[in-house]
């Protein structure tokens, strides 16, 4: 696959510690690639090489088809995993500075900004400091920063981190739209369902190799389809000893079930019936949860986050 990005072997040592090992990696144009591993896999040290604030000791970022220059940051979009604002200066005037910074004409950005802060419900704020606006608030507030120059390719370090469903859900679509104007978009997070309800590709990592790579379909149709998605009314700390039942995965809201025969669901669905209600209960491919602890095992990944699966 040649890929409008392309990682060629990219590795970063910090003293003992390899951060990042011969990673390889290619995002098509036009598509949401997310890049997925637990917290302290390397992924924040590999958009960091990406975006040239660390140097690779070894390997080379290729951009559209040449190594990445210093015209890079003004076609890029990048939200860093830190994040950082001028909080002495009101919303529009931190737009506008960090807008011009990518070499954009101030008129141009000032017609930008206010369909920008009324997409983004921070129309009445404009005006005001940004050490008034909550955490969140400033968090969109950064998100429009990132986009304000109409960059051609977007990358995002843990966008959704802190955020409330409401304001998740008001950033997913803005993603989606971007998607469909041809923007590329790579993103980061340590939150599997996040990945899986997004992206048309992925590259897990695992101490900085690369352990899965492809498209969404592809990497779970590898994995078959030997699990169930289960939503039941009543309690569930009875599935773990159904015969036929390797694992149980809750979600907080439904349960997957890792099955060692599939042939025998119907006899597991009646053994659950018996207990509770069941509203759902759907022969499935394992989720990218899952499929990481299959490959990285059980201790490399975080537990799947409270109502992670509404994202």
């Amino acid at each position: 696959m040649n890929g409008y990005l392309q990682l060629q072997g990219i590795t970063k040592q910090f003293g003992d510690t390899l951060a990042v090992d011969n990673l390889d990696l290619s995002v098509p144009q036009g598509c949401i690639y997310g890049m997925i591993g637990p917290n302290g896999a390397g992924k924040t040290t590999t958009i960091r090489m990406i975006m040239n604030i660390l140097v690779p000791d070894s390997g080379k970022v290729i951009f559209n088809d040449k190594a990445t220059d210093a015209d890079f940051k003004n076609i890029v979009g990048y939200l860093p995993e830190e994040r950082g604002l001028y909080k002495k200066m009101t919303l529009r005037e931190v737009i506008l500075y960090l807008g011009q910074l990518k070499e954009v004409p101030g008129k141009e950005i000032e017609k930008r900004i206010e369909p920008w802060l009324e997409r983004m419900n921070l129309g009445e704020y404009k005006n005001q400091k940004v050490e008034a606006l909550s955490k969140g608030m400033q968090q969109k507030l950064q998100f429009i920063t990132t986009l304000i120059h109409d960059p051609e390719i977007i990358i995002l370090d843990e966008l959704f981190s802190g955020l409330d469903p409401i304001n998740i859900e008001l950033i997913k679509n803005v993603i989606l739209d971007l998607k469909k104007q041809g923007r590329t978009i790579l993103f980061s997070t340590h939150v599997m369902e996040q990945a899986e309800k997004l992206c048309d590709y992925i590259c897990m990592i695992n101490r900085g190799k690369k352990v899965l790579d492809g498209s969404l379909k592809e990497v779970k149709d590898n994995y078959g389809k030997n699990s169930i998605h289960l939503e039941i009314d009543g309690d569930g700390a009875f599935l773990n000893s159904l015969p036929g039942v390797d694992q149980v995965t809750n979600f907080t809201n439904y349960f997957e079930l890792a099955l060692s025969d599939v042939s025998r669901s119907n006899e597991i669905l009646r053994a659950i019936a018996e207990k509770v209600t069941v509203n759902r209960f759907e022969r499935i491919s394992p989720s990218l949860y899952n499929i990481f602890i299959q490959v990285a095992g059980a201790d490399a990944v975080n537990p799947p986050e409270k109502g992670a699966a509404d994202v």
